[in-house]
């Protein structure tokens, strides 16, 4: 593996020892592969065509998974939220729009097999108990909890009693906060993103000094899950020790769509964001100082004094 062996520490700070997490047949965590997501999220419109153009676009990028959303709507929002005028391709009100892009068994069964075709993992991030069982069919590798469910700790509760892996995202979220839901969670198969709940996020508020922060307090893998307008930050999160990078990802940025938005990544730099980060794995190395057997030549030549 290169980096180094997967777990092992690779750069030089004092951080703890950090046990990497299984993810279907992936390793995340310090010195591993960076797990890369492309959320799809909504972005597929409520059309399995786009959603399966959009598994396609993010297979070929290279990632390792693709992530979706699942909502029990009536249980989510309000009858008030769902009654609000919302002029959408589905009708006229926002619960029109919501349970427009709602995919049901049917969908769900047929992404489960296309992604299977196509060899990339998907999971789901669930706004309620149903949503989590509603997916538990798929026997998914992970769960994804959003940071608006950080609070939730029914749900959290819930999650865990499926005995799978946890992305926890920590988004719009206190340390105080974090600090109970990673008690409710505990720490067994639990990965910390951090993450800036804004769309698109401000680069000065991105905050990405905050994933050692995570690391250092809870000594479990932290990744990032980035809403920003651009790559090179994400790819920077990389860098910094993100083990997992999770960008929304989408066709085409003018279509339309609540989160077609800015913050998105059309395909073509999602596959440059996923390549940047594994020519950064290989050209990291293992922060031991050598003398390569390929500079032996130029030393012949160039150094006065050995």
């Amino acid at each position: 593996m290169v980096g180094g062996q997967c777990g092992e520490i690779w750069h030089t700070q004092s951080v703890p020892t950090i046990t990497p997490v299984k993810v279907g047949t992936k390793l995340i965590g310090p010195g591993c592969p960076c797990f890369v997501i492309a959320e799809i999220g909504i972005n597929h419109n409520g059309d399995m065509a786009v959603c399966k153009k959009l598994i396609d676009a993010a297979a070929a990028t290279g990632c390792d998974a693709v992530k979706f959303q699942k909502r029990t709507v009536d249980v989510v929002y309000t009858k008030e939220e769902l009654a609000r005028p919302r002029e959408n391709p589905f009708g006229t009100t926002n619960g029109d729009l919501k349970r427009g892009l709602e995919f049901g068994e049917a969908q769900y069964k047929e992404i489960d097999a296309y992604c299977k075709e196509k060899g990339i993992l998907w999971l789901a991030s669930c706004w309620d108990e149903a949503s989590v069982d509603f997916i538990e069919q798929f026997n998914p590798p992970c769960y994804k909890i959003s940071s608006a469910s950080l609070t939730d700790d029914d749900l959290l509760k819930y999650h865990r009693s499926k005995g799978k892996p946890i992305l926890l995202s920590t988004g719009m979220s206190t340390l105080a906060q974090i600090d109970h839901a990673v008690e409710v969670l505990g720490k067994k198969d639990l990965i910390v993103l951090h993450c800036t709940s804004t769309y698109p996020s401000k680069l000065e508020e991105l905050n990405l000094s905050a994933i050692k922060t995570l690391e250092e307090r809870y000594s479990v893998p932290v990744g990032y899950s980035g809403h920003e307008v651009g790559l090179s930050t994400s790819f920077a999160a990389a860098v910094i020790g993100a083990c997992t990078v999770e960008r929304h990802i989408t066709l085409d940025r003018a279509m339309w769509g609540s989160d077609q938005e800015a913050a998105s990544v059309e395909p073509q730099g999602f596959e440059r964001l996923t390549r940047d980060i594994r020519v950064w794995e290989v050209a990291r190395g293992d922060g031991v100082k050598k003398v390569y057997e390929s500079e032996l030549p130029i030393l012949e030549k160039l150094r006065r004094k050995k």
